[in-house]
């Protein structure tokens, strides 16, 4: 439990750690080549120690070395069956990728997870693998644990997705990395596209069309990948955070570094300037195939905006902060099509949405919109309910900056699945926080 009081102006410069998403990446596509990748500025969070340790019991040799990641792989198709179960925790990420890393391998696993994983679907990627011939055995068809049997010789999947996933797309374009021929992946909306990026760095060919039906993926089978030296981002999601955060505290003028600007990943700043945010994108540059920028954020009077359901794919992490910025815009902020947040480490439409209204806000909601009316004043002085959820507990920590009354959250433990050093680097630019209590 942690208590967080008003804020005066946040001020300073920042650094946040390494793109989640990316890292995730880095380390599977490091095992799934033959020789050493190495990795620096991975985030070292608990969500991504689920993916290094499930590619070490795959086979790989995975160790930080002079601060740096090294990942000694055993190239596509080179997966040994585990001694035990995989473990992923709270990270649907390791889950599903590792799913479809292993599918086209002969071998098989059994995945488990922590509560709140075990409650999300997991039939989104056990229907695609199913159509390949892998074997998939889920409790009630679609939640963990889950056993899954490999099989050689996979043939190429043809397959259109029903949901925007950048985890589904990334497990069948896993998966046909050892298949025999070009898997065809299509979606609506392009979803984050690290994995057609990294691919393409590792040396693997893949090749993407914007089509009538929206972005179809064709990825050539049975292809050699080759070790590289991978830097990894800052985490546009986890820098949403701080940037709600100084465009709320009046005064407030902070830097943020090196923030990963993939246009699949900056919904959330295009919506922020809608609002009329004042963010200044400094020293531009390209690392290992990703947009990189420093940004600069100061304290901003917000208008309500209609969110362009076309972003909505580009930010679905970030809906939490954003109903928190639109709880001081003056007017409505209306989030439609936004049913994918009820399936995340908790439901998020309804977390948010009860914590906000426990602090004064009017919030109205349903099962695929939220709409927040914009106050004057938050009064606060609640004790807020994380449900275990990383994201609700980091965006009333922000909404307690401009909060009358101090705000009490539930528990912290949940930010360290993808934000260890949250808390610390949140007082670092003059953030009001107590003592943490039990967690």
């Amino acid at each position: 439990m942690i208590t967080v009081y008003k804020s005066k102006k946040l001020s300073g410069f920042i650094s946040i750690p390494g793109d989640k998403s990316i890292s995730h990446r880095a380390i599977i596509f490091g095992a799934l080549c033959v020789g050493r990748t190495t990795v620096r500025g991975l985030l070292e969070s608990e969500d991504v120690q689920r993916t290094i340790e499930a590619v070490r019991q795959l086979g790989a040799k995975v160790d930080k070395k002079d601060g740096k990641w090294e990942v000694y792989g055993f190239g596509v198709g080179g997966f040994t069956s585990p001694e035990n179960v995989i473990d992923c925790g709270n990270s649907g990420t390791t889950c599903r990728l590792i799913m479809g890393a292993i599918s086209t391998t002969p071998i098989s696993a059994i995945f488990v997870g922590d509560k709140s994983l075990s409650q999300r679907p997991m039939d989104r990627v056990i229907e695609p693998l199913s159509e390949i011939g892998v074997k998939c055995s889920a409790r009630n068809g679609s939640f963990l644990p889950i056993t899954l049997e490999g099989i050689s010789s996979a043939m190429p999947i043809d397959f259109v997705s029903k949901v925007d996933s950048a985890q589904v797309k990334s497990a069948i374009l896993l998966a046909g990395l050892n298949s025999r021929g070009t898997t065809k992946y299509v979606e609506r909306t392009l979803t984050r596209d690290h994995t057609e990026r990294m691919l393409i760095s590792f040396g693997g060919k893949i090749k993407t069309e914007k089509t009538a039906n929206g972005y179809t993926h064709y990825l050539e089978g049975l292809q050699e990948l080759k070790p590289q030296e991978i830097t990894v981002p800052s985490d546009p999601s986890s820098a949403s955070f701080f940037i709600a955060a100084a465009l709320m505290v009046e005064g407030s003028d902070i830097t943020i570094r090196n923030i990963c600007m993939n246009e699949t990943r900056i919904g959330f700043l295009k919506v922020v300037n809608k609002m009329g945010a004042r963010i200044e994108v400094n020293n531009k540059k390209t690392i290992c195939g990703e947009s990189v920028a420093d940004l600069r954020v100061k304290y901003s009077r917000l208008k309500g905006v209609k969110v362009p359901e076309s972003l909505v794919a580009s930010m679905i992490d970030e809906f939490p902060i954003l109903s928190v910025l639109a709880a001081l815009a003056e007017g409505k902020t209306e989030m439609n099509q936004i049913a994918e947040l009820k399936v995340k480490e908790s439901d998020r439409i309804v977390s948010m949405c009860k914590g906000l209204r426990q602090c004064g806000v009017d919030v109205n909601f349903g099962e695929d919109y939220m709409t927040v009316k914009g106050m004057k004043e938050i009064r606060g002085g609640q004790l807020i309910n994380t449900f275990n959820d990383h994201r609700i507990a980091m965006s009333f920590i922000c909404l307690a900056q401009v909060a009358q009354k101090p705000i009490t959250i539930s528990e912290t433990n949940s930010i360290s699945t993808s934000f260890p050093e949250f808390i610390e680097k949140f007082k670092e630019i003059g953030a009001n926080l107590s003592n943490q209590m039990n967690q």
